[in-house]
């Protein structure tokens, strides 16, 4: 879940030691893929990008070395998405026919792609059922302002069928 990726210490395999900390996941909003993390250590604010990640345990996030911090600006492929600051979580998701709440968490995978988003339903529709879970197949578009989701369509003619009652057909003459 989401959790595993905020407030994470770095630690260095070469220092023994903590040498920042990841505070916010980066989001690339294009294709959902964790790219990295903002950080907070002795230089200030830095990034740490995924791919410096050696390994991810749970005491937190392992680099080989302080090096692997880097600075924003230094970032020239990332510096779209450094610029965005895309934030998932609070997000509105919409069908284009109706609202259905905000993501309140999300999973991600081995690749670092977030696979399903868990959205919070407005009280009215939650006392219908639990907390949605939205699938990234199923994302349209994702704007700043919302995520549009697949409507959960059943053609009429589908319906039709499935509530026609079954006939035999008539012997052949």
């Amino acid at each position: 879940m989401s959790s595993s990726l905020r407030n994470q210490p770095v630690l260095s395999v070469r220092d023994g030691h903590p040498i920042a900390h990841a505070r916010e996941p980066i989001i690339d909003p294009n294709n959902l893929k964790i790219v990295g993390w903002w950080c907070e250590g002795a230089g200030g604010q830095t990034v740490l990008l995924a791919e410096d990640v050696r390994e991810k345990m749970p005491q937190g996030l392992v680099v080989n070395e302080t090096s692997a911090l880097s600075s924003p600006k230094d970032l020239v492929r990332h510096r779209e998405i450094l610029k965005i600051n895309f934030q998932l979580i609070g997000k509105p998701a919409k069908t284009k026919r109706q609202k259905l709440g905000k993501v309140k968490d999300y999973c991600y995978n081995d690749g670092l792609f977030v696979q399903k988003l868990y959205v919070d339903r407005p009280l009215f529709k939650a006392l219908g059922g639990d907390t949605l879970i939205i699938d990234r197949t199923q994302i349209i578009e994702i704007t700043d302002k919302f995520i549009l989701v697949k409507d959960a369509e059943v053609k009429e003619t589908e319906v039709e069928l499935e509530e026609a009652p079954a006939t035999e057909a008539a012997p052949a003459a």
